[in-house]
C-alpha cells in the first residue's frame, strides 16, 4: 500500500505529478491510479521506486504496512 508520505510528496512537489510520471517513464494515468489504489502495488514495486528516486524518498518511505495490493504487476 502506498504511504501517505509518498502521496503528499507528489502532491506538494513543485513539479506537477504528470511531469514526475513522465520523468519516471510512466504514463501519468498510471501514477494517478497507483496513488488512488486502483492499481495495487507491493513494497519494492519498480514503478514506485522510480518515482521515489525523483522525489527523494527511500523505498521504506513509499509504503505503509497493511493490506498488500493484488498481483503487484510492476514487480
Amino acid at each position: 500500500m502506498i504511504s501517505k508520505k509518498f502521496r503528499a510528496s507528489i502532491k506538494l512537489s513543485e513539479t506537477p505529478a504528470w511531469k514526475i510520471a513522465l520523468k519516471a517513464g510512466l504514463d501519468p494515468s498510471v501514477l494517478s491510479k497507483i496513488m488512488s489504489g486502483t492499481i495495487p502495488v507491493r513494497p519494492g514495486d519498480r514503478r514506485v521506486r522510480r518515482v521515489a528516486d525523483l522525489i527523494g524518498l527511500s523505498d521504506d518511505e513509499c509504503f505503509e504496512d497493511g493490506v498488500e495490493g493484488g498481483s503487484g504487476y510492476g514487480n
